[in-house]
């Protein structure tokens, strides 16, 4: 009986079959953060572009194609007056000062140093080049805090939001915790109604709010944009009792036979074991208090008393046409959110990926 054995060709030609599981999972790896990176780029394109508006002239704005960096044309005074400078294609070592244009002809001097000569050029505009620098208008942002009480609103608003913070702190986390941990009859049923009011728009209980802070003679200060914090909010609740039902119960059975009281268990075990659910409800706070609109410009009448959204809103109105101070105090307003995510970041996803594990 002969053997035959397979010749090169037909080890070649011979299927692979499947790529081993590691480079399978090394490739999905590869693919799912191409795509991590191309999102971002994406949503960070705003920021970026209202960064590089902030830095610029007036006259750069609204160019088109739009220039994301500052460039300014150099120029050379040619009879007492600036004209820009350009270079030629084809000879990069001529530099044309153009003084007139007639459609797509220049009239132009040429440029030797930093002086124009007397010999003049004549050449069609399509084979000239800018000659640009980089040029950061800083003064942007000196105008943008100084046509408004600037730092004013900054700090109105740092204290309307640092008690948001304290108030959804405190009130949502008791909440969640006699909702989780404390066994009493219609828990489940009061959990459903507080889960059902975030069906409601702010618009249905803006008039009945706004008509309970007018009797009580809120109206015109700070108390309607933070006292409510100090009432609990219901999706903030349902975070934390998502995350309060991840803790072991043995841990507060075992303080209960100690003789710890639901107060003390709350303070001494729950609290200590929910830093990452209580940053990320202090975050969320933060963030809408800083970036409330509506509610100031519904209670606040005093202009010293205005927040940071609504003395922009302010400046918009009054100054529409200064776009790069507007971009530059835009740009300050958004720097203490970002700095504020970046440093809590990894408490904020740890809080978001352990809450709702156990329902």
């Amino acid at each position: 009986m002969s053997t035959t054995t397979p010749n090169n060709a037909d080890r070649k030609s011979a299927p692979t079959g499947p790529p081993p599981p590691r480079s399978r999972r090394r490739w999905q790896r590869v693919l799912t953060h191409a795509a991590l990176m191309v999102l971002s780029v994406i949503f960070v394109i705003p920021f970026v572009w209202l960064l590089s508006t902030s830095l610029k002239p007036e006259s750069l704005i609204f160019r088109y194609p739009p220039v994301w960096v500052p460039r300014v044309a150099e120029t050379v005074k040619v009879d007492d007056k600036q004209a820009p400078l350009y270079t030629m294609r084809g000879q990069p070592g001529l530099r044309v000062a153009v003084v007139a244009r007639k459609q797509d002809v220049a009239l132009g001097r040429e440029v030797i140093g930093d002086r124009a000569t007397d010999r003049q050029v004549v050449v069609s505009m399509s084979k000239l080049e800018p000659i640009e620098h980089v040029r950061v208008q800083w003064s942007n942002y000196v105008e943008g805090l100084t046509f408004v009480p600037y730092f004013r609103y900054l700090f109105n608003t740092g204290i309307i939001a640092a008690l948001n913070v304290l108030g959804a702190v405190l009130s949502c986390s008791l909440v969640a915790y006699g909702l989780a941990r404390i066994h009493w009859p219609g828990r489940d049923v009061l959990f459903i109604v507080l889960l059902s009011t975030m069906m409601l728009p702010g618009q249905v209980t803006m008039v009945p709010l706004f008509v309970i802070f007018k009797h009580l003679h809120w109206i015109d200060t700070w108390m309607p944009l933070f006292v409510p914090a100090f009432l609990g909010n219901a999706f903030l609740v349902f975070l934390l009792r998502q995350f309060f039902l991840t803790i072991p119960t043995s841990l507060t059975d075992a303080a209960r036979l100690d003789g710890c009281s639901e107060f003390d268990i709350y303070r001494r075990i729950i609290i200590p074991l929910s830093k990452p659910a209580l940053a990320t409800v202090g975050l969320f706070a933060f963030m809408n208090a800083w970036n409330d609109y509506l509610g100031p410009l519904i209670y606040l009448f005093n202009d010293q008393k205005y927040t940071l959204s609504l003395g922009l809103a302010n400046f918009l109105s009054q100054y529409g046409s200064y776009w790069g101070p507007l971009m530059a105090a835009s740009t300050v307003m958004t720097v203490p959110i970002i700095i504020l995510f970046f440093f809590t970041q990894r408490t904020f996803i740890q809080g978001i990926s352990l809450t709702g594990i156990k329902g």
